[in-house]
């Protein structure tokens, strides 16, 4: 299990929010945190501690008028730590190639493979073409939903018929290098881990996963590292000191190399 960290940047700021709450319209959010230092501080201070892996996200659409200064800041924090982080948020075969130029490891992709709430594979073969799956990270993003976990996407506000299972990670494996899944019903809540999630996650395994999603102390590390068999790599946001909780960020680290 690796500490993977996390950039979210909302209207052109780096926020924590409570994932479900996001909406389009008017560019709204309940926010947890909204950090006075960018994004390019974050990445500095992940690149000063040799963290790799983690992930900007763009939670501006790129019809807002807020997208522009969500991807200046994006764009800066992938100059700061080039080949270190993993960029997500409106990534298409088009625009994904200047985000890969400007440093980031890999691209981060849910929505566009996405159609009519199933997943269009010729969409994702063509997503694979432009960028090779060696740097294609799919986001899985789900929600629980009469016992079945829904795979959500335009960040989170659409639940798609597509459910979360080791049959659709075995067949999107084929196409990516990594998975990014966010437990939405409980993401920025800081509230305990999405138990069932994370130990279908752990014994599936096959492909490097990044979970987030309710992590709010180290008994949650302890059970995800436990039920995600160690396979299973973390996202901490709300929790984090960095961004106003109370689990310390170098003891997250210590927690990481020693257990």
């Amino acid at each position: 299990m690796e500490f993977r960290p996390c950039i979210d940047i909302h209207n052109g700021q780096v926020k924590q929010i409570v994932g479900g709450s996001l909406k389009d319209l008017n560019d709204s959010a309940v926010e947890n945190y909204v950090a006075e230092q960018d994004a390019a501080f974050y990445a500095h201070l992940y690149q000063q501690h040799n963290i790799k892996g983690g992930h900007v996200i763009l939670l501006n659409p790129v019809s807002s008028d807020h997208y522009q200064a969500t991807k200046k800041q994006a764009l800066s924090a992938l100059k700061v730590y080039p080949g270190g982080l993993q960029v997500g948020g409106g990534i298409t075969p088009d625009n994904a190639r200047e985000f890969l130029d400007a440093g980031a490891s890999h691209v981060i992709v849910t929505s566009y493979v996405f159609k009519d709430g199933r997943i269009h594979y010729d969409r994702l073969e063509t997503m694979r073409k432009a960028v090779g799956s060696d740097r294609l990270v799919l986001d899985v993003s789900c929600r629980l939903i009469e016992d079945r976990y829904h795979v959500v996407t335009d960040r989170w506000q659409k639940v798609t018929d597509e459910i979360m299972n080791v049959e659709l990670l075995d067949k999107l494996s084929d196409y990516c290098d990594e998975f990014l899944i966010h437990a939405v019903d409980v993401e920025g809540k800081s509230r305990g881990i999405e138990i069932s999630l994370v130990k279908l996650l752990g014994d599936w395994g096959k492909h490097p996963i990044t979970y987030a999603g309710g992590v709010h102390n180290f008994e949650d590390l302890k059970q995800l590292k436990e039920l995600g068999r160690n396979k299973v790599n973390v996202t901490i946001g709300s929790a984090l000191d960095l961004f106003g909780g109370s689990m310390n960020f170098r003891e997250v680290l210590d927690f990481m190399k020693n257990t």
